[in-house]
């Protein structure tokens, strides 16, 4: 929740102080509301017949930064389940992970993070 303070001048008028300027703070609250970029989203990346485990592996290291030991878990995990998430955070800034694995041949994909308290639901994530 957000507050915004302002302040507004307001002039006295009673009591024999006509004119007197004095100086209120006014607290507005926002509402709890999500918009869709305050979701969690995951970058998932799908197991492709092309690109050889090697080359996911140092993309996944070059791209994101991760050490090599994160970015091979990453890479079987792509291979053996056919899928993996290797980033989560805001939609916009997933889509952009998304196109640059695009770029780099892989196949991506952006999905709502599920709450399931598996860990990649919070915000954040890769490159944040």
């Amino acid at each position: 929740m957000t507050t915004t303070v302002a302040p507004v001048t307001n002039t006295v008028t009673d009591a024999g102080l006509k004119g007197e300027e004095r100086t209120d703070i006014s607290e507005q609250s926002s509402t709890d509301l999500l918009s869709a970029a305050d979701i969690p989203w995951n970058l998932v990346i799908w197991n492709d017949p092309v690109n050889l485990m090697s080359y996911v592996s140092y993309v996944f290291q070059s791209y994101f930064g991760y050490s090599e030991a994160k970015s091979n878990k990453l890479m079987l995990e792509v291979h053996k389940k056919g899928r993996s998430i290797v980033a989560y955070g805001g939609k916009e800034q997933v889509e952009q992970h998304a196109v640059a694995m695009h770029g780099y041949g892989l196949w991506a994909t952006v999905e709502k993070a599920s709450s399931s308290g598996d860990g990649r639901g919070r915000k954040g994530g890769a490159r944040g």
